[in-house]
């Protein structure tokens, strides 16, 4: 899986599109090769963006969980340290 493909769900505050929306063009480039695509394929690239961004959207609404929300800020804090014990100064 893409390292900079996150877990989108069950957070607080709720992810917003452009959230979504990143994670599809992660996904779309990974499976495609491209970071960019052609001009030729643009445009079958970015329907690809919009329909994955489109269905994950809808599920991410369908989930339900008794879980507690996590809190961005925690997950975020605890990735850095992983990041600064991982690649040292």
């Amino acid at each position: 899986m893409c390292r900079n493909i996150k877990p989108l769900f069950n957070f607080e505050p709720p992810v917003t599109h452009d959230e979504i929306r990143a994670a599809s063009l992660q996904f779309v480039r990974k499976v495609s090769g491209f970071n960019t695509p052609s001009n030729a394929n643009e445009a079958a690239f970015m329907a690809a963006i919009e329909q994955i961004a489109a269905v994950s959207a809808t599920l991410l609404n369908a989930l339900q969980t008794d879980a507690a929300p996590k809190n961005r800020d925690d997950k975020a804090a605890k990735a850095r340290m992983r990041y600064v014990q991982r690649f040292p100064a």
